[in-house]
């Protein structure tokens, strides 16, 4: 076979041409494509009755067309249909993905203009994947047209061929305004299938915030101005316009949602959606479909198609608190995700890309599950770009007094009450308490009291502290805390840290500067600001 663009040269002696029919018929003809690309929606059914029309008027083979990936470059077969009877060939030698360099639909999206790959004449040693097929299957010639419309480039149509033909004068812009015709018809189907999308996700992202607002009745402050909390949010601040992934650690009550809802706010996907899933509360045979989705009929009781929590997210934050609770068979597919950023709807094949930032959270020790097996290490390594600890409130006595202020405000509030003091000894018994249950537990204590608290100083129900201490019978001294690091260190231990996953590669789609949502200067000037420099046996690219 040899490849070269349109305008074809004259045919040669005794060849026929790709176009059977006579010239005189050709109008007919394109009236009866028009005709069947205007009475579907349904690309498969469009193709299925574009076959139909043109069997007799084309040589035994197959149509098909693939469309350009714009993120990635590659061409994807989209559809193939046989023409004039003939069978189509095997799945095996029929390849349906194709890089740019070796896809003749690369080709013509890019210079938008018809390609031919005859027969009989030198290869140019082009498309050898595609030709290496087309020899298993034999065929023998093709033409590639542009699918092109007024608003954008799609891919190309394949008109392909089992008998060797050529050319002739004519053919070439027949098949030509036989793609223009074709494009429109993907280009509305596409433009459907975007608009279904978009309606699918604002429904079910309605339908999540009106969940959100019936159960969530916490507040978004991160109360506190001790030294332990103004470490964390120090933390915060420096991780949080990047997009990489946060892992939030602390006991059950220390507030790690806030922390996360404080992450999203202060990066720049602020403006988009922050989704929450708690792992732990999910059955596990409902988690698959609430991570990533479900089509209609995909198991007993999916009456219609649903949306999962990272199409919800796409373009914000997903929170996934209690992430040491995803059962192992289900801990690959989460690992794809957060490293391709593409998976697929339980009972579909299609693969929805989309651009999601995690933050995720537990109270176990991962570290111990992944030696114990109980956790894969590769993905404990994704989750843990950035570590952020939440001290337990016991570790913050001094913030006490400012949440308990901070509660009774809210709940006073919420019930028309007018509070105007908390008496010193509760107060003094409240910071004393090791609270087992963190913030939560006093917020819970809190709103009781408000309930009892008959005039304006506060009731609170001092005999009810009496859970399980962790700190009981004797507490020692606490140690000395270690100096904060400023925001100097932080940033430089993560751009390090990133480095290093990185294999100290700054640029390209997987180097440390696309990790920390950088460009490749900027990160290199942080670098040299900071002194950071590579290990002499890692180059840094």
């Amino acid at each position: 076979m040899s490849s070269r663009s349109a305008p074809p040269a004259p045919a040669p002696h005794g060849a026929p041409g790709l176009v059977t029919s006579p010239v005189t018929e050709r109008p007919g003809v394109l009236l009866s494509v028009a005709q069947a690309v205007a009475a579907h929606a349904d690309l498969g059914a469009l193709l299925r009755d574009l076959a139909a029309a043109l069997s007799t008027h084309l040589p035994a083979g197959y149509l098909s067309f693939a469309l350009i990936d714009p993120h990635s470059h590659t061409a994807k077969l989209q559809f193939l249909e046989p023409l004039a009877g003939s069978a189509p060939p095997k799945p095996a030698d029929t390849p349906t993905e194709l890089p740019a360099a070796e896809s003749p639909t690369a080709h013509v999206w890019d210079t938008q203009r018809p390609l031919w790959l005859g027969a009989g004449a030198r290869a140019d040693g082009r498309f050898a994947v595609l030709r290496s097929a087309y020899a298993k299957q034999g065929v023998r010639s093709a033409c590639f047209v542009p699918l092109t419309t007024p608003r954008r480039k799609l891919g190309a149509m394949g008109f392909t061929s089992y008998a060797p033909v050529a050319p002739v004068p004519g053919d070439v812009e027949f098949a030509t305004m036989v793609g223009r015709l074709v494009a429109l018809a993907v280009e509305g189907a596409l433009t459907r299938q975007e608009l279904q999308r978009a309606n699918d996700r604002l429904a079910a992202e309605k339908l999540y915030l009106e969940e959100e607002i019936r159960t969530d009745r916490r507040t978004d402050d991160v109360v506190g101005t001790g030294s332990a909390l103004r470490d964390v949010l120090r933390q915060v601040g420096v991780v949080a316009p990047t997009d990489s992934a946060v892992l939030i650690t602390g006991e059950t009550g220390t507030g790690k949602e806030l922390i996360a809802r404080a992450v999203h706010r202060q990066s720049h996907r602020h403006d988009r959606t922050f989704v929450k899933l708690n792992c732990a509360a999910i059955p596990t045979g409902l988690l698959e479909s609430e991570l990533f989705g479900h089509e209609k009929g995909a198991f007993t009781g999916a009456v219609e198609r649903r949306l999962g929590r990272f199409e919800l997210a796409d373009g914000g934050t997903l929170f996934l608190d209690e992430v040491g609770d995803i059962p192992q068979e289900l801990q690959p597919k989460l690992l794809r995700v957060l490293q391709e950023q593409e998976f697929e709807r339980l009972g579909s094949a299609k693969t929805i890309k989309v651009n999601v930032r995690l933050v995720a959270a537990t109270h176990r020790n991962l570290a111990k599950m992944v030696a114990e097996g109980k956790f894969r290490s590769d993905l404990y390594y994704r989750l843990h770009v950035f570590p952020v600890h939440l001290p337990a409130l016991r570790e913050r006595r001094e913030d006490v007094p400012e949440l308990v202020r901070h509660f009774v405000g809210l709940f006073a509030r919420r019930f028309g009450k007018t509070i105007e003091s908390v008496p010193t000894a509760a107060m003094a018994a409240l910071e004393r308490y090791a609270w087992p249950g963190n913030v939560r537990e006093l917020e819970h204590l809190i709103e009781r009291a408000v309930i009892l608290t008959p005039g304006g100083a506060l009731r609170v129900p001092l005999a009810e502290l009496t859970g399980p201490q962790p700190d009981a019978p004797a507490p020692l001294p606490p140690a000395p805390s270690p100096v904060p690091p400023t925001l100097k260190e932080s940033e430089r231990d993560l751009i390090r840290r990133t480095l290093h996953e990185c294999g100290w590669v700054v640029g390209g789609p997987s180097g440390a500067a696309a990790r920390l949502g950088l460009k490749r200067t900027t990160l290199l000037s942080r670098m040299k600001n900071l002194g950071i420099s590579r290990p002499s046996s890692s180059p840094v690219e």
